[in-house]
């Protein structure tokens, strides 16, 4: 089955979309990545998107006119990706959506929201899709993320000692194997840099490019020691969360008694990001941690990790055959092949809920939806395939 894996994060800044042939063979889930292509959000549009995110207040016209839009949005790229990565040839699309809120109160996840209107990717690309994949494991009493997780576990069943899976995208999140896999939200991944970059910038600029600021600061420790205070760190797994809690607003309250020049805050919150994340993986004592993601993008937060990592080897899935870019929007892909398939897309252990689930609500393209027949038995492991372009 040939796949389309559609992803926008929590930096909110653009679809990306994985082209992937997918296969199950003998319990093994057999993956051959086609390639990846990105594609931002309009100005207009990630601006629109930004100011209904939390602590904003919105109206339901603006939600209406967001999950039409961004679901225009996912259609396109998902067009372009058949086209382009494909060529011209599909069975599925599968459709993360845009996350704008993840609901948890006292350490529960109640409910979740993505936008991204599914109909409209089916309508322009007359595939089947598959989206809403966080809510059933909610409703089973799971957190609803990191969703990866299962693809983390298959894909490293077989390496030596205990492997810890790290995505840095605008939330980090982590998946470590052993006996009793774990996996959460470590905190804040890019989220609290680019609001850091976009209050020195006044708004012109939105990332710290090649970690350049960063390297130029100085880490305040005063304002470190500060930011982790909060007690999400002390939270224990499962757990989730995202900007519903750190955000820009929740970085300006702090900085009021913190006043600091502006690489200096960059410095202090990439330092924030890499000892949170070093701090929740130190009970588990990895021997690898193995990074993807749009922070492996920024040497400085990777050299900050590296140093705190203790005699954990830090490298990128890059190294390991998997394009870090690339890897949330193949781990979907994957999962909507599970979901047409009958086989469950979470490992409970994980999420906390009652047990596995099969994710998804599926759209049907412009054919009748006829499903494949389900293997019955869940997959084992999974193995990724390379790719060579004629």
């Amino acid at each position: 089955m040939r796949g389309i894996g559609l992803m926008s994060g929590t930096s909110h800044d653009a679809i990306d979309a994985v082209g992937a042939d997918i296969q199950l063979r003998d319990s093994t889930i057999h993956v051959e990545v086609l390639g990846l292509l990105s594609r931002p959000y309009s100005d207009g549009l990630r601006a629109e998107l930004i100011g209904a995110l939390p602590p904003g207040t919105i109206d339901m016209a603006t939600v209406c006119r967001l999950d039409t839009a961004i679901g225009q949005e996912f259609a396109a790229t998902a067009a372009e990706a058949v086209h382009e990565l494909c060529d011209g040839t599909a069975d599925l699309v599968a459709s993360h959506g845009q996350t704008v809120y993840h609901w948890v109160a006292d350490g529960r996840t109640c409910g979740t929201l993505q936008l991204g209107q599914p109909a409209w990717i089916a309508e322009q690309t007359g595939l089947p899709v598959v989206s809403d994949f966080r809510s059933r494991d909610i409703a089973a009493g799971g957190q609803g993320a990191p969703l990866v997780a299962l693809f983390d576990l298959l894909w490293l069943v077989g390496r030596p000692g205990r492997s810890a899976a790290l995505n840095i995208g605008g939330i980090a999140n982590a998946t470590v194997t052993g006996d009793t896999p774990v996996a959460f939200d470590t905190g804040p991944g890019n989220t609290l840099i680019d609001a850091a970059v976009e209050l020195a910038t006044d708004g012109t600029e939105h990332i710290d490019r090649d970690g350049h600021r960063a390297a130029r600061g100085r880490i305040d420790e005063r304002l470190l020691k500060t930011l982790l205070a909060d007690s999400y760190y002390r939270a224990t797994p499962p757990k989730t969360t995202g900007k519903e809690l750190f955000n820009r607003a929740y970085l300006e309250r702090v900085l009021r008694d913190h006043p600091l020049p502006a690489d200096d805050i960059v410095a202090s919150v990439t330092a924030l990001t890499a000892q949170t994340i070093a701090d929740a993986l130190a009970p588990f004592a990895p021997d690898e941690v193995i990074a993807s993601g749009g922070g492996t993008r920024n040497p400085a937060l990777l050299s900050m990790l590296g140093e705190r990592l203790g005699n954990s080897t830090l490298c990128t899935s890059d190294e390991l055959g998997l394009p870090s870019a690339a890897k949330e929007a193949a781990a979907f892909a994957v999962l909507g092949f599970l979901t047409v398939h009958g086989l469950a897309g979470t490992d409970a252990v994980c999420t906390g809920a009652t047990r596995a689930r099969v994710l998804g609500s599926i759209t049907p393209g412009a054919t009748p939806l006829t499903l494949p027949e389900s293997p019955g038995a869940a997959p084992r492991q999974l193995r990724l395939e390379n790719h060579e372009r004629g």
